[in-house]
C-alpha cells in the first residue's frame, strides 16, 4: 500500500493530472471498468486525510457551482477551482491510508475528480469547464454515497 501510494504521489508530481488517474486506476491490473460499490452493504471507512480532502473539495465545487451554472464563472475560475481540486486530490495520494479495498472504490472516485478538474481548467475544450464543475460535483456526491463521512451532505446539482 505504501508503494502505491508513493508511485503516485511520484505520478502526481511529475505528470498531468490525467495520467496519475489512468496510474492509480490501473495500477489495479484490470481493463475492466471498475464501478462503485459499498463494503458488504456499508460504507466504507474513511481516515482523517481523506475527510480533510474531501470537505476541501466540497467547498471548492459548492463555492463554484452556481457561477458555473449561471455562466457567471470566469476562465480564472475554472482554473483556481481545478488547482484546488487536484492539490486536493494530491493531498489524499500522499496522505490517505486505507485499506486496499477501500482505496480501490476511493481511485474511482480519485478519478473522476481528476476528470472534472481538467475539464474544468479546460483542458477539454472551453465548452466543457462548466461541465468539469458538475463531475467535480458528482464524484463528490459519490464519495458521500459510498464513503463514511460524519455530516457529509450532498453537493445540489440543480441550479
Amino acid at each position: 500500500m505504501k508503494q502505491l501510494t508513493t508511485l503516485l504521489l511520484a505520478a502526481a508530481l511529475a505528470v498531468p493530472l490525467t495520467s496519475m488517474a489512468a496510474s492509480a486506476h490501473d495500477s489495479h491490473g484490470s481493463a475492466e471498468t471498475h464501478q462503485l460499490q459499498l463494503n458488504a452493504g456499508k460504507k466504507w471507512d474513511t481516515d482523517a486525510p481523506l475527510r480533510q480532502a474531501m470537505t476541501a473539495v466540497h467547498a471548492s465545487v459548492t463555492k463554484i457551482l452556481p457561477a458555473a451554472h449561471a455562466g457567471k464563472a470566469t476562465a480564472a475560475d475554472y482554473d483556481a477551482f481545478g488547482n484546488a481540486v487536484g492539490q486536493q486530490v494530491a493531498y489524499m495520494v500522499e496522505n490517505c491510508k486505507l485499506p486496499p479495498e477501500a482505496d480501490a472504490q476511493l481511485h474511482i472516485i480519485v478519478a473522476d475528480l481528476v476528470a472534472g478538474a481538467e475539464a474544468a481548467q479546460g483542458k477539454h475544450g472551453e465548452g466543457k469547464r462548466a461541465a468539469g464543475v458538475v463531475q467535480v460535483a458528482q464524484a463528490s456526491n459519490a464519495y458521500g454515497k459510498y464513503f463514511s463521512h460524519s455530516g457529509w451532505k450532498a453537493v445540489k446539482l440543480s441550479h
